[in-house]
């Protein structure tokens, strides 16, 4: 199971608790890109600290692959583009010799 489904289902279950609304919080900041106090992944258990880790492991890898599909995208639409261009050129003049 995905380390990001898993802490969801951890903090449905147990919105209250200070280990899920730790993991919450690493999540808010993931996303928001904003301030998260490293020092309170240490005040989780051993089991929620190593989820942690592999939130922030697979929080990378799908950033990643976003960056990834957008150039994907881009590419794309350069390629439409420049298809476009060449059909709207006209044909060159044929040399005479």
């Amino acid at each position: 199971m995905r380390a990001i489904k898993e802490a969801r289902k951890f903090i449905e279950r147990s919105p209250k608790q200070p280990q899920a609304m730790t993991l919450s919080r690493l999540v808010l900041a993931l996303e928001s890109e904003g301030d998260f106090a490293i020092a309170d992944l240490y005040q989780l258990d051993s089991e929620r600290f190593k989820l942690a880790l592999e939130i922030l492991d697979e929080w990378r890898l799908d950033r990643h692959y976003a960056s990834k599909s957008k150039l994907f995208d881009v590419s794309m639409q350069l390629a439409v583009l420049d298809s476009k261009a060449e059909d709207a050129a006209p044909a060159p003049a044929p040399k005479k010799g």
